[in-house]
C-alpha cells in the first residue's frame, strides 16, 4: 500500500514557480522515491538564492523530476546539469528541456555517485542542488565528492533535502550551514563553501 501511495504521489507534474518559464507545468513518469521539492520549499530555497541564480553554473544530482534544476535554469542560470540515473525519467526530462527550449540545459543518465567520481568540469558548477530519495544513504557520499577539487566554484552554494529525521551529514571541511527549513516530513539546508 506505501508503494503504492508514493507511486501515486511521484506520478504527475511539477510546476515552474517563477522566471521565464512561470506557471508551465512539466509531466514526469511515476517511480518510487521520486518526490518533487515542493512549491513552498522551492519558493523558499530560491528566495535564499535570488541574488545567486543569474548567470550561475548549476548541477542537479538525483535530479528526478528536473524541479530544482528547470526552476534555477528559469530564473536565469547559465547553464544547468541534471543527473539522472533511471532512463524513463532521463527522458523525459530531455523532453521537458526541449518543450521549454532550454538550451542551457543538458541531461546526464548515470547514477550521480559513479558520475562525480568521474572528472570534474570544465567550469565548476556556483550551485549545486542535492536531493537523493530519502531511503538513499547518498546525502554524506554526494556531498564528500563535491567537496573534491574542480566540482565548486569559491564561495558555492550547495542545497541539500533530506528526511525531517534523518541526522544531518557531516559537512566538509570549509563549508558552512548558511539556512535550514523544515516543512512537513522534509527537512532542507543551505551551504557555503567558505
Amino acid at each position: 500500500m506505501a508503494q503504492r501511495m508514493a507511486r501515486s504521489a511521484a506520478a504527475g507534474s511539477v510546476r515552474i514557480i517563477a522566471g521565464q518559464w512561470r506557471g508551465r507545468r512539466l509531466a514526469f513518469p511515476a517511480r518510487a522515491g521520486l518526490r518533487p521539492t515542493g512549491d513552498r520549499l522551492r519558493e523558499t530555497l530560491f528566495n535564499w538564492l535570488q541574488p545567486h541564480c543569474p548567470g550561475a553554473h548549476c548541477l542537479d544530482l538525483f535530479a528526478g523530476s528536473g524541479a530544482l534544476g528547470l526552476e534555477a535554469a528559469s530564473r536565469g542560470a547559465a547553464w544547468v546539469t541534471l543527473v539522472e540515473r533511471d532512463p524513463e525519467t532521463a527522458r523525459a526530462l530531455r523532453a521537458n528541456c526541449a518543450l521549454l527550449g532550454a538550451g542551457m540545459t543538458e541531461v546526464i543518465e548515470a547514477d550521480a555517485l559513479a558520475w562525480l567520481a568521474g572528472p570534474p568540469p570544465a567550469t565548476p558548477y556556483d550551485i549545486a542542488f542535492v536531493d537523493p530519495p530519502f531511503a538513499a544513504a547518498a546525502p554524506a557520499a554526494a556531498l564528500r565528492a563535491l567537496a573534491a577539487p574542480g566540482w565548486l566554484a569559491e564561495r558555492a552554494w550547495i542545497y541539500l533535502e533530506t528526511a525531517r529525521d534523518r541526522p544531518p551529514p557531516a559537512l566538509p571541511e570549509r563549508w558552512c550551514r548558511h539556512r535550514e527549513a523544515v516543512a512537513g516530513a522534509v527537512r532542507c539546508q543551505l551551504f557555503r563553501c567558505i
